[in-house]
């Protein structure tokens, strides 16, 4: 599980950065949904890393208010795994 998860949040870490990026050169970018798809499976630590460090969907609140939806999700979904 934990090389899973050190996996899944290097990804949406380099993910969101990469989205930062390409938003800067005004290139092709990635889809809202697959950023928090990322964080859905877990990559929220990575995810939130990256938000902070590349100011990246910090001042766009209807993302901020999808990925605080996933953020309970996948911590409803942590104490229901530690809990069996």
């Amino acid at each position: 599980m934990i090389p899973f998860l050190l996996i899944i949040n290097l990804t949406a870490f380099g993910v969101f950065g990469f989205d930062k990026w390409q938003a800067q050169k005004h290139q092709w970018r990635i889809s809202e949904n697959t950023l928090l798809g990322i964080s859905l499976l877990g990559g929220i630590v990575g995810a939130a890393s990256g938000m902070i460090l590349f100011n990246h969907k910090i001042s766009k609140k209807s993302f901020l208010m999808k990925f605080i939806i996933v953020v309970l999700i996948d911590v409803v979904l942590l104490y229901r795994l530690i809990r069996h």
